[in-house]
C-alpha cells in the first residue's frame, strides 16, 4: 500500500529551536580546530557543525535545532536519515564495503541501472554508467558524445554550473568562486544565451524564439556539424534556479536531434522528484540522449549516473568508461532503497504539493515587497529573485542580509545566482507542512524586515 509523506514518524522533533547566542561553544571550538587543519578554500555559508539531522530538521552540536530548506543543495530528499536508506546501508556494509565493479562486480550496480533505466525518459533501449559525482557524471557525458559523434565542440550556455573539475569548470559560467585563476580550461567549449525569462531584453520572447537565437549563434560561431554535444540544465541551478521558457528545451533538442548532436540534460541539481516529475525534462516531454544524475539519487551517499541510448554508451570501448569507486556498493544499496522511499512515499506529488504551499507564500509576498523581482521555480525546486525597489538591479546585498536573518531565526536558506541574488528553496521532500510554513514565514519576516 502507498503511503505518504505525512505517515513518516521522524527520530528528531520537527521544530526550530535556537539560543540567542549561537554558534554555541562546540561549534566555536570547532571552528578552532577547522581552522588548523582544512583548507581555507573550503567554506562553509552556516557556522555551526552538524550532529544530527531528520526529516526537515538539523541539529547542531550545541543542541540548536534548524529548519533545513536546502537539503544539503538538494541532496537529502528523503530526508537526513530516511530509515530505508539508513537501514540499506548497515546491511550493505556488514558484507562488504568495496570490491571495485571493474574487478569484481556486484549485483547492486546492476540494479541501479535497471532502476535509472526505467525511470529515466524515453522508452528507448539505454545503458547507465555509475559514478561518484554530478562534475564526474557531466565528464563523461562529454567523453561518450565526442568519441561517438567523432565530433569536438561543446555548446553549453550562459549561467549554467557544471561542476568544479577542468572541463566542466569550462562549461561553468560564473567566475568567481568557480573558475577565477584556475586557468587554462579545457578548449572547444562554447557558451550561448539562455532563456533567462525575468532577464529578457525583449520581454515577448517566446521560448522557441529564445531557442532559434542560440540556434542560429551556433550555426555562425561553430557550425552545426561540427557539435558533439549540446548540455544544459532543464532548470539552471546555481546560476538561479533559471526556468527557461516554455519551448525553450523542446526546439533545441529537435535541432540537435536534426544535426546528430547528442543532447545532454544535466539533471544532477533538478532530478529525483524534485520538481515534481522524476526529471525535469518531462515537464516538457523532453527526452535526452544522455542524462546525468547525481545529489539526490542516494539519500545522501556518494553516487552519480550517466543513463543514455544504448547505442552511444556501448560505442566506448571497452575499460574506457568506469573509476575505482564509480558505483561503490555501499551507495548502490542507498540508491536503492531511497528511490525506495521516493516511489513509496510519492514524492512527485509531495513536491507539487511543496509548490503549491510555498509559491502562493511567496508570490502574496511579492506583491507587497518592490524588492522581489521574480519567484519561479518547479516543485521543491524554487528561487526569489531579489532587486532593487523599482528596478531590475541585483541586489546581493540584500540577499545575504536575508539569509543572515534566517539563521539567525533558525531557518537555513540557500542563496545563488550569476549576480549572487537569489533565493534558493529546497527543502527535503519529506518535510511537513507545518516546519516548512514556518520557515516560510521566517523567510518573508526577514525579507520585509531588511527591504
Amino acid at each position: 500500500m502507498t503511503t505518504t509523506a505525512n505517515d513518516i514518524i521522524f527520530r528528531l522533533e520537527q521544530k526550530r529551536r535556537v539560543q540567542a547566542d549561537f554558534p554555541g561553544p562546540k561549534s566555536l571550538a570547532l571552528t578552532e580546530r577547522r581552522k588548523a587543519v582544512v583548507a581555507s578554500g573550503v567554506a562553509s555559508s552556516v557556522p555551526v557543525y552538524v550532529a544530527d539531522a531528520d526529516g526537515g530538521i538539523i541539529q547542531d552540536v550545541d543542541g540548536n535545532s534548524f529548519i533545513d530548506l536546502g537539503a544539503g543543495i538538494a541532496v537529502t530528499s528523503v530526508g537526513a536519515s530516511d530509515p530505508a536508506v539508513v537501514g540499506a546501508v548497515k546491511e550493505a556494509v556488514e558484507h562488504f564495503t568495496h570490491t571495485c565493479f571493474m574487478v569484481t562486480p556486484y549485483e547492486g550496480y546492476v540494479a541501479v541501472a535497471e532502476q535509472l533505466n526505467r525511470l529515466t525518459p524515453g522508452d528507448h533501449e539505454k545503458r547507465t554508467v555509475l559514478f561518484n559525482s554530478g562534475a564526474e557524471a557531466v565528464e563523461n557525458a562529454v567523453k561518450v558524445a565526442r568519441l561517438a559523434t567523432g565530433r569536438d565542440a561543446v555548446v553549453a550556455f550562459d549561467h549554467a554550473y557544471h561542476g568544479r573539475t577542468n572541463l566542466t569548470m569550462a562549461l561553468t559560467a560564473k567566475a568567481m568562486p568557480y573558475k577565477t585563476n584556475f586557468g587554462p580550461f579545457a578548449p572547444e567549449v562554447y557558451r550561448m544565451p539562455m532563456s533567462y525569462p525575468f532577464r529578457e531584453e525583449n520581454p515577448a520572447i517566446t521560448g522557441a524564439e529564445a531557442a532559434q537565437r542560440a540556434i542560429t549563434m551556433i550555426e555562425k560561431q561553430i557550425g552545426g556539424e561540427q557539435v558533439a554535444a549540446i548540455i544544459i540544465e532543464p532548470i539552471q541551478g546555481e546560476g538561479g534556479f533559471i526556468v527557461p521558457a516554455e519551448g525553450f528545451l523542446p526546439a533545441l533538442a529537435a535541432w540537435a536531434k536534426e544535426k546528430g548532436i547528442v543532447f545532454i540534460a544535466d539533471e544532477v541539481q533538478s532530478g529525483f522528484c524534485r520538481t515534481g516529475e522524476w526529471f525535469a525534462v518531462n515537464h516538457e516531454g523532453v527526452i535526452p540522449d544522455i542524462i546525468t544524475m547525481a545529489k539526490g539519487i542516494a539519500g545522501g551517499m556518494p553516487l552519480s549516473a550517466i543513463t543514455g541510448r544504448a547505442e552511444l554508451l556501448d560505442a566506448v570501448h571497452p575499460g574506457g568508461l568506469g573509476g575505482t569507486y564509480g558505483g561503490n556498493p555501499v551507495a548502490c544499496a542507498a540508491a536503492l532503497a531511497a528511490i525506495g522511499s521516493m516511489e513509496q512515499y510519492d514524492l512527485n506529488a509531495r513536491a507539487r504539493h511543496i509548490e503549491e504551499l510555498a509559491l502562493g507564500t511567496l508570490r502574496e509576498l511579492a506583491s507587497a515587497q518592490p524588492v522581489i523581482g521574480d519567484v519561479r521555480g518547479r516543485g521543491a525546486m524554487l528561487a526569489v529573485e531579489l532587486v532593487q525597489a523599482g528596478s531590475k538591479e541585483p541586489n546581493p546585498e540584500l540577499t545575504k542580509a536575508v539569509a543572515a536573518a534566517c539563521l539567525k531565526e533558525g531557518v537555513i536558506i540557500l542563496t545563488c545566482g550569476t549576480y549572487g541574488n537569489v533565493i534558493r528553496l529546497l527543502p527535503p521532500l519529506v518535510i511537513t507542512d507545518e516546519l516548512l510554513l514556518d520557515g516560510l514565514e521566517v523567510l518573508a519576516a526577514a525579507i520585509r524586515a531588511n527591504a
